[in-house]
């Protein structure tokens, strides 16, 4: 089935703004709650959003074979689960709609005024229930930068790094959408003078610049998914802030791995960015630098061409620029990380959700986190209002942005913005 919502001679009769990342090729999937208090699953395009469950029961979508209630959930979770031929049908019939030629919605001024709302009239929520939620760190240039700073420079990489999309599986409860406060962690950590763990709050916050792609329902348990298939089974991407507490870390890893430097908090953008959106953006990964096993072996363009900007901003102050990377630096693609993740048997399901792992580039002002930025904090990062940091600071907000760009044609991801708050304190009864 074509993509004909990817045409990139389409317009809209809805205003969009130059260089927005929601032109009505994107038409990404999430769910807001409207000015009437009812939460609905939608799509955006340019600064309008579009209430899908009053489309739907408006029969703009018959001939597709949904449910009466699929847009009328407070997660995409079952939409999700229909699989692509589905989200391509409904893609394609928005864009439809929407063109500029199309008058059937356009001149339908009853029909609009429950179907339109601008921006600030909803509030954007998780867009889907994540079951799930699996880490990858497949960023070889991140790899070999934190194997350097704390082991032998001259043997960054671990042996199985180049072998196997290496990953952990996390906490999906403290995953939340943008604009969403988190707290400044507490736990143990072991200053270095000391001989014995001390108990406080992360001195060393700090945020990872990741993307992570969301599953449909993929297989069965016993059953992998091989790796020329495992693209048939993701939705799509959202931006990724997969905060991290470096110093509580640095104490718990050995033997297991991340456990609470990890589980506080991660952000996301709430607006899904489906990979047929992304089709004529896609490129190759970087070649192995060692021979694979072949259910790793992938061909043909798995990955893609995404500008990545990572932003500080303190409390009232501007913000600054503090990264500028590209999702296309992953050594290990998504279709490799999901036949992996799948291989020993292991199912996925509707909604979960695979991180890429920190997206550093190969210079430093494309390192994806402030414990690269400022080197363990031996270099502080300069921000724009004269203040330097090591690691983010109470109160700072962190915002990562993200699309695609060829010529004039752009697809974007929105951004996800979060503010570090102080450690929590419990209300005096």
């Amino acid at each position: 089935m074509s993509i004909t919502a990817n045409d990139p001679t389409r317009k809209t009769w809805l205003e969009v703004p130059e260089n927005s990342d929601f032109p009505i090729q994107n038409i990404p999937f999430g769910v807001f709650l409207t000015r009437d208090d009812i939460i609905t699953i939608g799509t955006r395009i340019g600064d309008t959003a579009i209430d899908l469950g009053a489309l739907h029961q408006l029969g703009y979508f018959e001939g597709i074979p949904l449910t009466d209630d699929i847009f009328l959930q407070d997660t995409l979770n079952d939409f999700i689960s229909d699989g692509k031929k589905t989200w391509r049908l409904v893609r394609n019939r928005i864009a439809e709609i929407f063109d500029t030629s199309n008058e059937s919605l356009r001149d339908n001024e009853e029909h609009r005024q429950v179907v339109l709302f601008t921006l600030d009239e909803i509030e954007m929520q998780m867009p889907v229930q994540v079951g799930d939620y699996t880490d990858f760190y497949s960023s070889k240039e991140h790899a070999t930068n934190v194997g350097t700073m704390f082991r032998d420079p001259d043997n960054a990489l671990l042996p199985n790094w180049l072998h196997i999309p290496v990953g952990y599986h996390g906490r999906s409860s403290s995953i939340v959408p943008s604009g969403i406060p988190i707290h400044r962690p507490q736990g143990q950590t072991k200053p270095k003078d000391a001989d014995e763990p001390v108990f406080g709050p992360s001195k060393r916050v700090d945020f990872e610049l990741e993307m992570a792609f969301i599953t449909t329902d993929a297989n069965h348990l016993g059953e992998p998914i091989p790796i020329d298939e495992a693209e048939d089974y993701i939705f799509g991407l959202v931006l990724f802030n997969d905060w991290s507490a470096r110093d509580i870390q640095t104490w718990e890893y050995v033997p297991l791995g991340p456990f609470l430097a990890k589980n506080f908090a991660s952000s996301i953008s709430p607006w899904i960015v489906t990979l047929d959106a992304l089709e004529p953006f896609r490129v190759k990964s970087p070649k192995p630098e060692k021979k694979l096993l072949p259910y790793l072996q992938s061909t043909g363009k798995k990955s893609f061409d995404i500008e990545l900007e990572v932003f500080i901003q303190p409390e009232n102050a501007e913000e600054t620029r503090v990264s500028k990377s590209n999702f296309r630096h992953m050594y290990w693609n998504m279709s490799q990380q999901l036949a992996h993740h799948t291989v020993n048997g292991c199912p996925v399901l509707s909604g979960d959700m695979m991180g890429s792992g920190t997206i550093s580039g190969p210079t430093p002002d494309s390192y994806g986190s402030m414990l690269e930025l400022s080197w363990k904090g031996e270099k502080p990062v300069k921000l724009s209002d004269g203040s330097t940091r090591t690691f983010i600071e109470d109160n700072d907000t962190v915002t990562m942005r993200g699309f695609c760009q060829k010529d004039d044609y752009r697809i974007g991801f929105g951004e996800v913005s979060t503010k570090l708050l102080p450690v929590f304190e419990p209300k005096k009864k």
